[in-house]
């Protein structure tokens, strides 16, 4: 099940925000989005879940043409959870989160109720807040939340952008581990992430992008080397061997 684009080229006010980008995804391994402020990721990311339209290229997951799908039969498939979640939902949180049950059942269907919506609050940890009005969240909260509702779609494919923003260490590696654990168990999950120690601790693989092109994809062990982070970053690194998990540790410094 994995995830493919095909010479991906999107443009907007005249200038070009990704420029050919063809990549892989595979189904079962958490693959990590990374690059500096204003490389593309966000942009990539609404492309692959089809919420933005590329002027070129195509969109594959599992054999299936992401971009001409129609908008219900691809919400059966694939989730995107964006950075900063909207706060204009008047509504208990496990009514936001009944909401990823929708591509399922009717409009009027939608129960906060529903085992399948109740089991992806209870996994992001916020079962306690379902009665919560979810503009009172701190950001956060509604992170994990929005987290929640892409999780009762029952996606295949799961695609975040900085899903650990705005939340604290400790639900920033709760998060991590989650999405670890689906895609253990199968799931292809595509996460920008700004952090790169975080990237090196929990994907398996990385694409690397600057203004809006790819310049290094592959294994994390081996792409997210002390050369590729000077060039791409700006800054010196020392690539560690974590002494429990054996997973990489970055340390940084200003180049000089």
């Amino acid at each position: 099940m994995s995830l493919t684009s095909d010479r991906v080229t999107v443009s907007a006010g005249g200038a070009l925000l990704i420029d050919g980008v063809t990549i892989e995804a595979p189904g079962g391994e958490l693959t990590a989005l990374i690059g500096p402020n204003g490389a593309g990721k966000s942009t990539l990311l609404r492309t692959l879940a089809a919420v933005q339209r590329p002027a070129v290229g195509t969109v594959d997951f599992d054999g299936s043409d992401l971009l001409g799908m129609p908008r219900r039969q691809r919400a059966r498939l694939a989730a995107l959870v964006e950075q900063d979640a909207a706060t204009d939902l008047a509504m208990p949180v496990a009514d936001v989160v009944a909401l990823g049950r929708l591509p399922h059942q009717g409009l009027w269907e939608t129960d906060p109720a529903d085992p399948v919506a109740t089991a992806a609050l209870d996994a992001v940890g916020m079962t306690d807040f379902a009665a919560r009005d979810f503009g009172t969240l701190s950001g956060g909260e509604r992170q994990r939340v929005m987290l929640a509702r892409a999780l009762a779609q029952q996606p295949r494919l799961l695609l975040l952008d900085e899903p650990t923003n705005h939340l604290d260490i400790g639900a920033q590696l709760a998060v991590l581990g989650l999405l670890r654990t689906l895609a253990g168990d199968g799931m292809t999950v595509v996460a920008a992430l700004h952090d790169l120690g975080l990237a090196a601790t929990y994907a398996d693989r990385v694409i690397v992008l600057r203004q809006g092109r790819v310049v290094a994809a592959g294994a994390t062990v081996d792409t997210l080397t002390p050369q590729l982070i000077r060039e791409v970053y700006g800054v010196e690194a020392v690539v560690l061997t974590h002494p429990v998990t054996g997973r990489p540790v970055i340390a940084l410094s200003p180049l000089g």
